[in-house]
């Protein structure tokens, strides 16, 4: 069986978009990206910034309610129907529950083929990049960057701190059956 979805997880600004820029570069077959800003960004604002969807704290802390776990889990399932129906997926992804996070996206790609990859940043390299984004709540790269890769298990492993996105897409291509 060849790969249907790479899973990339790593802390917010650690360079999970520029390696799928890559990625979708490199490949030899076509690719489609979907990641966790995806959902948020198409969250209904009744979902953001409230008890029930997703807060971002002023430290950079993201809290998440039950109706964004219960959105993320449609979101899920409708990515894993499309990695079934053909498409190859690449998730840019941020396990904010580390392995309980694994496991639950786990449960919904049962049957297909995935290589799950760990984005590793430098938590000061991250938080500068955060900070040149202008886009994030500043601490959270800091905060995410290894609290995300805590009990996860990879098929490979990337650091982004000192590498660039491209050497790192060549790594993970490497591994694409």
């Amino acid at each position: 069986m060849s790969t249907q979805v790479i899973v990339l997880n790593g802390g917010s600004s650690s360079g999970k978009s520029g390696i799928t820029r890559c990625l979708k570069a490199i490949l030899p077959d076509p690719w489609i990206n979907l990641g966790v800003d995806d959902l948020i960004d198409r969250l209904p604002p009744s979902l953001i910034e409230s008890g029930s969807g997703v807060e971002f704290g002023q430290q950079g802390e993201v809290v998440l309610g039950e109706g964004f776990r219960e959105m993320e889990e449609a979101w899920t399932k409708g990515v894993a129907a499309m990695a079934r129906a053909g498409a190859r997926i690449i998730i840019d992804d941020v396990f904010l529950g580390g392995a309980a996070s694994q496991s639950r996206l786990r449960t919904h790609l049962e049957g297909l083929d995935v290589l799950w990859v760990g984005v590793h940043c430098d938590p000061e390299v991250a938080a500068g990049r955060e900070m040149a984004r202008g886009d994030r709540v500043i601490g959270m790269a800091a905060s995410q960057a290894e609290a995300v890769h805590k009990g996860v298990t990879y098929d490979v492993e990337v650091d982004t701190s000192h590498t660039e996105a491209l050497a790192c897409a060549r790594t993970i291509a490497a591994r694409v059956t």
